[in-house]
């Protein structure tokens, strides 16, 4: 089995150019002819878009929490199939990861120095080399000291080099080159500081490449440029060249499962619903859907649709342009009161409210969502607490949330799909399970659920077969 050779983009801590340099890199070296397989550490959808631009490709995630430790390397050799380079954007600090809580919700101390799905913890699992990207912006001298740290702190950690970013002048270059020569680190590059770089942000972190569109590709050209410039791509080339050699079976969605029918699944897109994996795609294919993208900005529901997947995004950055679609809103309540089956996540959930930020949405769900000033952040360990199209009460998944809004209204009596603990280490529910709807925050990575996956089209397989002639019509036809 061939060993791809592959690098690590990481950082001391967030905030330190990892996106930028990353998929800058991504395509300098596809731009050098290379055929660069991307990857992002951790439950992000924003960066891999970024990452798929550069590379064009699909970017991936590599998550131990939402998917175990296994399943990393196994999707990480599917992921670089057909690729002679991989890079691999990491998450944060080049050591932080998950910060579990006992029952009262307190932090416990990790004992293991790598913590559970960090970059470190990802990187090990691959056996790549690292390359630290430091902003230099902050640091002279002292710089040797915060790299003799990150060397030392894990013998299973191979810190390759350091691209020094944001470096103000020829003289602080000079500083920084002395810092990294002190402890035996060489320097891939040096970045100035150009605030040209930076990709717009807003309350969640970067604004999705799907909807800057132009300008995300303008933006991903303008950091190739400055990479190739920049960074010693060879020197890189020949880090990459040292990853270890593991032997990880590739993940594939037919081996995963079984087909369970030939549905169409309608699964929403365009701007408002940026957020999806790749390998559902695969997943829903290997299942036997037939799967139709739509924005529910512009487009009614396809035809013949027997089963809605609604993924994240921001639908309340599009929240008006949503409302006013009604033919889709009005089509996907029929589709909802008949049986029909959808799975919604976070922007999913908004949007089947009865409205959002006071615009009218599909209301197939009797509650109202609101953007907070709040941010909703973490992993959940969570328990299905109803039977649904998805899962079976009492299985057990891990997933993510990350949103800034909240849903209340709900209406007494309503099924709720999960139960985890909150901040405070208390049981909560969380979610909506009614007839063949399964919404909620949760964000979950289907690699690691194949069955649900299934399921779910098997589901939408005998609403095809089984739902009225007039179901159908008010699926198929605008109203």
């Amino acid at each position: 089995m061939v060993t791809i050779p592959t690098i690590v983009i990481a950082a001391p801590a967030s905030g330190s150019g990892k996106t930028t340099v990353t998929t800058g890199l991504i395509g300098a070296l596809r731009a050098a002819g290379h055929r660069v397989a991307p990857f992002k550490v951790g439950p992000d959808f924003i960066d891999p878009g970024y990452h798929a631009v550069a590379a064009g490709r699909p970017g991936r995630n590599l998550d131990p929490n939402l998917v175990g430790t296994d399943l990393v390397p196994r999707l990480f050799a599917a992921g670089s199939a057909g690729a002679d380079i991989a890079v691999v954007e990491g998450v944060m600090g080049l050591f932080d990861g998950r910060i579990r809580s006992d029952d009262s919700g307190s932090a416990v101390a990790d004992a293991d120095p790598v913590a559970y799905g960090s970059t470190a913890h990802v990187a090990a699992l691959i056996g790549a080399p690292v390359v630290l990207v430091v902003d230099g912006s902050g640091h002279s001298q002292s710089l040797a000291a915060l790299l003799h740290g990150f060397l030392t702190y894990d013998s299973s950690v191979r810190i390759a080099g350091v691209i020094l970013n944001r470096v103000g002048s020829p003289r602080h270059e000079q500083v920084l080159r002395h810092a990294c020569a002190r402890v035996g680190l060489p320097v891939f590059g040096v970045i100035g500081r150009d605030p040209s770089l930076m990709v717009p942000s807003r309350h969640l972190g970067l604004i999705p490449a799907a909807e800057r569109s132009t300008e995300a590709v303008a933006a991903v050209a303008a950091m190739s440029t400055e990479m190739t410039v920049s960074l010693d791509i060879p020197a890189i080339v020949d880090a990459a060249a040292t990853r270890a050699r593991l032997t990880a079976t590739p993940w594939s969605a037919t081996d995963a499962l079984e087909p369970a029918g030939s549905p169409v699944i309608a699964v929403a897109g365009g701007p408002a619903f940026t957020f999806c994996y790749t390998e559902l795609g695969e997943l829903l294919t290997a299942a036997g859907a037939r799967i139709a993208v739509f924005d529910p900005v512009t487009d009614p529901l396809p035809d013949g649709t027997a089963g809605v997947v609604i993924g994240g995004g921001f639908p309340e950055e599009h929240a008006a342009e949503l409302s006013a679609n009604i033919t889709l809103r009005q089509q996907l309540s029929e589709h909802a009161k008949s049986g029909g089956p959808i799975w919604a996540e976070c922007a999913g959930l908004l949007y089947l409210t009865r409205e959002l930020d006071g615009h009218p949405m599909a209301g197939v769900l009797d509650a109202v969502g609101r953007f907070s000033p709040a941010l909703t952040l973490g992993y959940r360990d969570a328990i299905s607490v109803a039977d649904s199209v998805l899962f079976r009460e009492g299985e057990r998944v891990t997933g993510h949330e990350f949103h800034r809004s909240v849903v209340v209204e709900d209406r007494p009596g309503r099924s709720p799909a999960w139960m985890w603990r909150d901040s405070s280490g208390r049981p909560a529910r969380h979610g909506h399970v009614t007839g063949g709807v399964h919404a909620s925050y949760l964000h979950l990575h289907p690699a690691a659920h194949p069955a649900a996956v299934a399921g779910f089209v098997a589901a939408a397989d005998v609403f095809q077969h089984t739902a009225p002639d007039h179901t159908r019509r008010a699926m198929t036809e605008p109203t």
